[in-house]
């Protein structure tokens, strides 16, 4: 790599909230920014996002325009239908690999996302089966409705959020129930379990009685008693049937999917054996959740954590975005699971961070990078949708531990190989 051009200051993995806030910022602060995405157009999972908040709808599409007319005006380079799959630092460079060529600059940005893990059920082969996020795109992004009438498989934050913009846009769903039991589905097969999601949502529930029972179930421990005291037939939320006691057993059809075959649970989400009943459907949606697309910081040696709240394994971070690998900074989704707000919030810090580390601040860099901590802690307090529980205390948790291993670095005078295993050892 020695002696070619730099291309850029900065390259961003990723148009999507994170991303292109980040993008802003640092072209903004005088960086030449070039940001990559493998998807056809710039804006991520924002283009099929809408949700209702204090009383006004949140349309993502919108934002994203927003975004990308910014990046525009400042000179962003956004490049789209370009994968990025190697990275490789070397001189002082990073040298990212893509499917057009490799592009260089002395800092990357990974703000790639997460990805979904649908759990299986018989019969998720056959077409008109897929993913709740491929329904979201069907409908919300190519308006193309997926099914005359859907089953979502799944009871978590993801699923109710797409059940209900699905709904909104005139898709019918015959209900909402749990995946199989097994070892895929875990705890997430479980009504108790599921209800104490829901718990966490009932802030958005449709009526005012909705939400005070959320939260004086809360407030008393009270998801299991609940979840046995509700109605096999399920309640009706968003005009949705919402079955916390049903599963799928199986998807059938011959060509396509053309019922599905629910039954009763029990407690540990075992069916009842005689309550099998067959329930006319054209599609199925599968909402297992989401995890952090990490593989390109892998690739980079970045050290992972494991943190179950924010969706599994992750990039070790700081709370200034930056990876203990030199250069490399990651900010959204790849960091653990939350809303597109936090996302933004987060690339937004990234990019002063980085602008900061680049020189762009002079002596006034601290003291920028302070208020963009503080913006993201914001963006996480007053966030409307949480995907977990426990979301602030794992960040935290993370946070210490990057200030534990790095201020050992410094009271040690030695620089340390911050590599998994070291990472995984402080964290037991």
């Amino acid at each position: 790599m020695s002696g070619r051009r730099r291309h850029s200051d900065l390259i961003v993995v990723g148009a999507g909230p994170a991303g292109l806030s980040a993008a802003i910022f640092a072209s903004g602060n005088g960086l030449k920014v070039t940001v990559i995405d493998e998807y056809p157009e710039p804006g991520g999972r924002m283009l099929g996002q809408f949700h209702e908040e204090r009383g006004r709808w949140w349309v993502g599409r919108r934002v994203a325009e927003q975004l990308i007319e910014t990046c525009g005006k400042q000179g962003v380079s956004i490049r789209c239908g370009v994968a990025a799959y190697g990275l490789l630092r070397e001189d002082g460079l990073w040298e990212v690999a893509t499917s057009e060529g490799r592009l260089t600059a002395p800092r990357v940005l990974l703000a790639t996302g997460a990805a979904e893990a649908p759990v299986p059920a018989d019969g998720w082969t056959l077409p008109g089966v897929m993913s709740i996020g491929a329904a979201q795109v069907l409908a919300n992004v190519q308006y193309v409705k997926p099914g005359r009438r859907g089953l979502v498989v799944g009871v978590n934050a993801l699923g109710m959020a797409i059940a209900r913009e699905l709904s909104v846009g005139g898709v019918s769903l015959a209900g909402i129930v749990l995946p199989p039991a097994g070892p895929f589905a875990g705890p997430s097969a479980q009504p108790g379990e599921c209800l104490r999601v829901l718990l966490g949502l009932s802030h958005l529930a449709p009526s005012p009685l909705f939400r005070l029972g959320g939260k004086m179930a809360r407030s008393f421990g009270m998801a299991g008693i609940v979840s046995r005291l509700m109605p096999r037939k399920g309640i009706r939320i968003w005009n949705i049937p919402l079955m916390l006691r049903t599963a799928v057993i199986a998807i059938n059809g011959t060509e396509r999917v053309e019922s599905a075959t629910l039954a009763d649970v029990d407690g540990a989400g075992r069916p009842i054996a005689g309550s099998e009943r067959e329930l006319p459907v054209d599609f199925v949606a599968l909402a297992g959740g989401l995890y952090p697309l990490a593989e390109l910081a892998a690739v980079a040696g970045c050290p992972f954590v494991y943190t179950p709240e924010l969706g599994g394994h992750l990039p070790f971070h700081s709370e200034r975005m930056q990876t203990p690998v030199e250069g490399l900074f990651v900010a959204g989704n790849i960091t653990g699971v939350e809303s597109a707000l936090v996302a933004m919030a987060q690339g937004r810090l990234a990019g002063a961070a980085i602008s900061a580390e680049a020189g762009a601040y002079g002596r006034d860099g601290e003291r920028h990078v302070a208020e963009a901590v503080e913006e993201v802690r914001r963006a996480r307090a007053e966030a409307p949708i949480q995907f977990r529980p426990g979301i602030p205390e794992a960040r935290e948790n993370i946070y210490r531990l990057w200030q534990s291993a790095y201020r050992e670095e410094r009271d040690d005078g030695n620089e340390k190989d911050a590599d998994e295993l070291v990472v995984q050892e402080r964290i037991r």
